[in-house]
C-alpha cells in the first residue's frame, strides 16, 4: 500500500485565516492579499476571523466591511477572491473577566483573560480535521501576537502555519492603505507626501514553530482551558517522566496527572516497575497455553500487597494456580495499555511496558530506576 499524500493547506475545504489586530484592521486585507498572491500556493481563506478590543471592532467593521469603505468587498472585486465569509459575526472582541467587552489590554488581569480567549479560537479551529488554519500575528499589542503564536505551538498540527506580513514603504504606517490595488490609486502617506498604492509591496513572513499538540491530554483538546492549563500540560508532558505507584490506594501519579487502575492491571504495572527498580532484565512473556509458575508468583505477590484481604484475592490465586498462561498476561497488558492511554493521551507511550520491537518478545519499561517510586511495598521473595 503507498502511503497517503497529506494534504498541503491551501488543499484542505476549510482554510480559515484568524488574525489578532488593535487600530489597525488593515492587517486583515493586507495578510489576504499576501496569502492569495502566493504564485505556487494561494492559500485563500474561505473564513476570515478577526480577534480584537472593543475599539478595534468598531474600527474594523467601519473600515472592513461598511458601505462608504468597505476594504474587505473591494479586495474580492479586484482580485477576483469570491466565496470569503466575513461579517460583523467573525469579528471577535476580547472579553473581561466580567465578560464585558474589553476596551483596550492594559492590566495582568486584561492579558491573561486574552490569552485565554485566543487559546480558545485555536483549540477551536484546529478541531476540525478538515480545516487548514493560518494565524497571522502581525496586528495587536505585541502580548496579542505572542499568545496567538504561543497558542498555535500549543494545538497547531502539520496543516497549520503562523506568519507576520510586511509592508513596503512608505506604506507600512499609512491610515489609507489596505492592500496594493490592481489600478493607480493615489494616496497621503504618513509622512505627508503622495504615493500609487499599485506600487506597494507585501511580503508574507512565514514563521517555523514546533508544536506541542501530541504532549498534551485529550481532555484539553477536546474541551475549554485556559492559557494557563494549556502551557502547564505542555510543560508537564515536556518534563522528564517520573511514575509513582501507591499499591494500597491503586494510584498511579504520571505526565502530571493521578488516576486509578484495578488491582489487576495495577499488579502487571508494578510487578514492571520493580522489575527496573531491582535492575533485572527484560522478562519474556508466558507461553501461550502453557501455565508458568515463577509469572504468577511475581504477579501474585504484587497482587496480594494491592488488595490485602480483599474478597477476589482467593479467585485469582485459584486463577493462577497452576501458573500464568500468555493469554492472561495479554488481556492484562492490553487492558492496562487502554487504562494508561485514557488517563495520560499521547503522554502514555512512556510510561507503557515496551516489547522491544523484535522477536523473540521480551518486555520492561523503558524508564529509568530513579523515575520509578513503588509506596507501601515491602519486597519479599517469589
Amino acid at each position: 500500500m503507498n502511503p497517503v499524500t497529506p494534504l498541503a493547506p491551501h488543499e484542505y475545504p476549510r482554510r480559515v485565516l484568524l488574525a489578532v489586530c488593535g487600530l489597525s484592521p488593515q492587517i486583515v486585507t493586507e495578510t489576504i492579499y499576501a496569502l492569495a498572491a502566493d504564485a505556487d500556493h494561494p492559500f485563500v481563506p474561505t473564513e476570515v476571523h478577526l480577534v480584537t478590543t472593543a475599539e478595534g471592532s468598531r474600527r474594523a467593521e467601519l473600515a472592513l466591511l461598511s458601505k462608504d469603505l468597505g476594504w474587505f468587498h473591494r479586495l474580492q472585486q479586484d482580485y477576483a477572491l469570491p466565496g470569503m465569509q466575513f461579517d460583523r459575526s467573525h469579528i471577535h472582541v476580547i472579553p473581561d473577566r466580567q465578560g464585558r467587552a474589553m476596551e483596550d489590554i492594559r492590566t495582568p488581569e486584561d492579558n491573561q483573560a486574552a490569552a485565554d480567549c485566543l487559546t480558545e479560537h485555536v483549540r477551536h479551529f484546529t478541531s476540525d480535521p478538515n480545516c487548514a488554519l493560518h494565524v497571522s500575528i502581525a496586528g495587536g499589542r505585541k502580548t496579542m501576537g505572542f499568545y496567538l503564536g504561543y497558542a498555535l505551538s500549543l494545538y497547531g498540527r502539520a496543516q497549520d502555519r503562523l506568519s507576520h506580513v510586511l509592508v513596503s514603504s512608505p506604506f507600512e504606517s499609512s491610515w489609507d492603505f489596505f492592500y496594493p490595488t490592481p489600478y493607480s490609486r493615489v494616496l497621503q502617506t504618513s509622512d505627508g507626501k503622495l504615493a500609487d498604492s499599485a506600487m506597494a509591496e507585501i511580503t508574507l513572513a512565514e514563521i517555523p514553530f514546533v508544536s506541542l499538540r501530541h504532549g498534551l491530554p485529550e481532555a484539553l483538546l477536546q474541551g475549554e482551558a485556559t492559557f494557563n492549563d494549556t502551557v502547564d500540560a505542555a510543560r508537564l508532558a515536556l518534563a522528564p517522566p517520573r511514575l509513582r505507584l501507591n499499591l494500597r490506594t491503586r494510584t498511579v501519579e504520571a505526565a502530571g496527572k493521578t488516576f486509578t487502575l484495578p488491582p489487576a492491571e495495577m499488579a502487571l504495572l508494578s510487578v514492571f516497575g520493580r522489575l527496573q527498580l531491582e535492575g533485572g532484565s527484560a522478562l519474556a512473556a508466558p507461553a501461550k497455553g502453557v501455565p508458568d509458575p515463577v509469572w504468577a508468583r511475581r504477579y501474585l505477590r504484587e497482587y496480594r500487597a494491592i488488595v490485602g484481604d480483599m474478597a477476589d484475592l482467593e479467585a485469582t490465586e485459584r486463577a493462577l494456580r497452576q501458573g500464568m498462561d500468555g493469554e492472561y498476561f495479554s488481556a492484562r497488558k492490553s487492558k492496562l495499555d487502554r487504562r494508561m492511554k485514557a488517563a495520560l493521551g499521547h503522554s502514555a507511550g512512556v510510561y507503557r511496558i515496551q516489547d522491544g520491537g523484535s522477536r523473540p518478545r521480551r518486555y520492561a519499561l523503558a524508564l529509568p530506576p530513579d523515575a520509578i517510586l513503588i509506596d507501601n511495598h515491602v519486597p519479599g521473595k517469589e
